[in-house]
């Protein structure tokens, strides 16, 4: 296998990573605070943050490693408009996703607490939820953009 067939095949399967993980801990995090059961909140939260931090950080920092590396194998311009308009996405989705982790990490620690103390998921738990929920559609709504660019590489402007 050549550098650039490496590369595609490291970049997709960071991608596959970041979006299966993202989407699947997303849903196991919807499913816990719907039962607003603070034990399960608290174990849900707990692998969803280790699972950012196993899977979707490596996976989010070989994404423009990998992808800068096929740019240079593939004689592409950094500047090619499709290739501006995913940088942009994927700073979007980043800035999404770095409060969501500190989001998820405050909830998990909200949930522990209560769990301890036999008390309700806090409110504070509630709204960090909601923000965590509202920052998840932007992120998902890019990385799904970054993929059709991927595949079709318009021709933008």
């Amino acid at each position: 296998m050549d550098l650039y067939e490496t590369l595609k095949w490291l970049h997709i399967l960071s991608s596959t990573v970041l979006f299966g993980t993202g989407i699947g801990t997303a849903f196991q995090m919807v499913m816990a605070m719907r039962t607003r059961n603070p034990q399960t909140v608290a174990h849900t939260a707990n692998h969803v943050v280790l699972a950012d931090w196993l899977f979707t950080t490596p996976a989010g920092i070989a994404q423009p490693l990998t992808g800068l590396g096929l740019i240079h194998a593939a004689g592409y311009s950094l500047t090619e408009p499709w290739l501006l308009a995913t940088y942009a996405l994927y700073l979007l989705a980043f800035t999404c996703w770095a409060p969501v982790v500190h989001l998820q990490i405050g909830i998990r620690n909200a949930a522990r607490t209560a769990a301890a103390a036999g008390q309700p998921l806090p409110a504070s738990a509630l709204r960090a939820y909601r923000i965590w929920f509202a920052l998840g559609w932007p992120a998902f709504a890019a990385l799904i953009a970054i993929f059709w660019l991927m595949v079709s590489k318009p021709q933008l402007w």
